[in-house]
């Protein structure tokens, strides 16, 4: 995507709806075996996680929650990485197909990261 116009709050937004429609089309595959059924909840799970975490953030009661929602998002970016990786060596789907949502996952993993160390180190936690 590399929008960095964008709140990392609506970027989020748009890889949930991305994941719904990755999650859709792997269901909807003839060879959609109970692993890739597995699979596919955990995709969905953490990858949908990742913006309800960061919208979550918005109303945050003080730093230190907003900090903490961000830190569960991250949590559930790596999570969300590490399915679709999983996915790919299971060959459920190509490494062609999750190319995009790897590097959107990545761009995102790194924005939570610095904004959680750079208010950390602001606030001293």
């Amino acid at each position: 995507m590399n929008d960095n116009k964008i709140s990392i709050q609506e970027r989020t937004k748009k890889l949930a709806v991305r994941v719904i429609k990755a999650y859709c089309q792997i269901i909807n595959n003839r060879n959609y075996d109970d692993p890739a059924r597995v699979l596919g909840k955990q995709f969905l799970k953490a990858g949908t996680s990742i913006g309800a975490n960061c919208a979550e953030a918005k109303s945050a009661q003080s730093t230190k929650d907003f900090i903490h929602k961000y830190e569960i998002a991250l949590k559930e970016a790596q999570e969300f990485k590490y399915w679709m990786e999983v996915m790919i060596e299971a060959e459920i789907v190509t490494a062609n197909k999750f190319s995009l949502l790897l590097q959107e996952t990545t761009e995102v993993i790194n924005i939570l990261a610095k904004t959680i160390k750079t208010l950390k180190d602001k606030k001293n936690f």
